[in-house]
């Protein structure tokens, strides 16, 4: 079946097209216009978003550099406190050695450095006595001398010397025997 077309229709339809195409035509425009404008608009626009974005890096630099100084100031600070702890640690460590090192020492019977001061000290005095023997055995030396031998007056005069620097000896003691008895 066939439709026939009125010629009123056909003029409706082509108005129509030519509505359709003038509007279009219209919407053409309208966006070459904003492309247009966009193009104009948007390069004000780069340029302020520029300015903008160094402003922001300036401010961001200025508040790293900040926050670096301030992490910069507490890493001193945690690597002093850790020096000065690592010191304490190694100052007790030197002390404990040095204390077992003493004690070992004094278990093999080394004398410790007030011991061999104290001994100087004695061995200093004895200096002075034998001084002291030897000027006061002097005149008897000579007394002796005249009327004895010559080896006589040098034993006589060597032997208060020699009773001075000889090492005092202790009697040992004597322990009970086992059986309860006296020791032999």
């Amino acid at each position: 079946m066939e439709k026939k077309l009125k010629p009123d229709a056909i003029d409706d339809d082509s108005q129509l097209a030519d509505a359709v195409r003038a509007s279009a035509h219209q919407i053409w425009q309208a966006g070459l216009g904003a492309f247009a404008k966009a193009q104009e608009e948007g390069s004000r626009v780069f340029s302020k978003l520029v300015q903008e974005g160094n402003d922001l890096q300036k401010r961001t630099r200025s508040m790293a550099e900040d926050k670096a100084g301030g992490v910069a100031d507490s890493a001193a600070s945690v690597a002093e406190l850790v020096a000065r702890q690592a010191s304490g640690s190694w100052d007790k460590m030197e002390q404990v050695f040095e204390d077992r090192v003493t004690r070992a020492l004094a278990g093999m019977g080394v004398p410790t450095q007030e011991q061999f001061k104290a001994l100087a000290l004695q061995v200093e005095e004895l200096g002075k006595r034998v001084a002291e023997l030897s000027a006061t055995t002097a005149p008897a030396a000579k007394r002796a001398t005249k009327t004895a031998s010559k080896p006589a007056a040098k034993r006589a005069a060597k032997a208060p010397a020699k009773a001075a620097l000889a090492p005092r000896k202790r009697a040992p003691r004597k322990t009970p025997a086992p059986g309860g008895g006296e020791g032999a």
